[in-house]
């Protein structure tokens, strides 16, 4: 029998019955809402089921499937550890399908202090993509930490000048912004609306080393791939 092969991203190859089990688990209604929903966004089980009507029963064994071929991962909140999000892994659906997504009018990254996720999510986001970001934090720090200064500036972005700025200084969201928070805590405390994104990070500066930093950077750079276009 011949078995062919894709390779992945890091080079690593899936077998036939591989790819198949990933357009099975893709080939119902229900999962492929649930996929939809994550593209864009993380959400826990609760912001699932409520978003796509879903009962919690239900939502488990669609969420098992989606696990089991490697679509999601489960990460508990940094916040508050009973809390789980689903992320989806958009290196393995874009085995299956070009994973790409319209860039919003303009994009405003939150996180607690501003000092180094929502910074370097805006640098990242304008160097990809080329569209207008900002970022601004609930309790914002005295200056960014220099460790997303560096990690910036390894990915080729630049934070020189950016001082951290309040959320609730901001005079309110401009219309056709796309907020996006990068902090479990910001997203549970504020109870994001539900036209807000999230993206659950790890906070590089609780670590603080270059490796922290630079990991942050390159979840970032991964998540925003799917925005940029195809001539950048």
């Amino acid at each position: 029998m011949v078995r062919r092969t894709k390779r992945t991203v890091d080079g690593t190859a899936l077998t036939l019955a591989e790819r198949a089990s990933l357009h099975a688990a893709l080939g119902e209604v229900a999962r492929l809402a649930i996929v939809d929903e994550l593209l864009t966004s993380d959400r826990s089980p609760a912001e699932l089921g409520e978003r796509l009507a879903m009962r919690s029963n239900l939502l488990a064994r669609h969420l098992d499937v989606l696990e089991g071929v490697g679509l999601i991962a489960r990460t508990p909140s940094a916040a508050d550890g009973r809390r789980k999000y689903v992320q989806l892994r958009l290196d393995r659906l874009a085995l299956v399908h070009p994973v790409v997504l319209p860039v919003p009018h303009r994009v405003l990254f939150v996180c607690t202090q501003n000092a180094a996720r929502s910074p370097l999510a805006a640098a990242l986001w304008r160097r990809q993509t080329g569209g207008a970001a900002a970022s601004a934090g609930m309790r914002p720090a005295e200056r960014v930490h220099p460790g997303a200064v560096a990690a910036a500036e390894r990915a080729g972005a630049r934070l020189g000048g950016v001082v951290p700025r309040n959320l609730a200084d901001l005079g309110g969201i401009e219309p056709g912004t796309q907020v996006i928070t990068v902090c479990d805590q910001v997203h549970e405390e504020l109870v994001a609306p539900a036209g807000w994104w999230h993206w659950s990070l790890p906070d590089p500066v609780r670590i603080g080393t270059r490796r922290a930093f630079d990991a942050t950077a390159q979840r970032l750079v991964d998540r925003i791939a799917p925005f940029a276009t195809p001539t950048r």
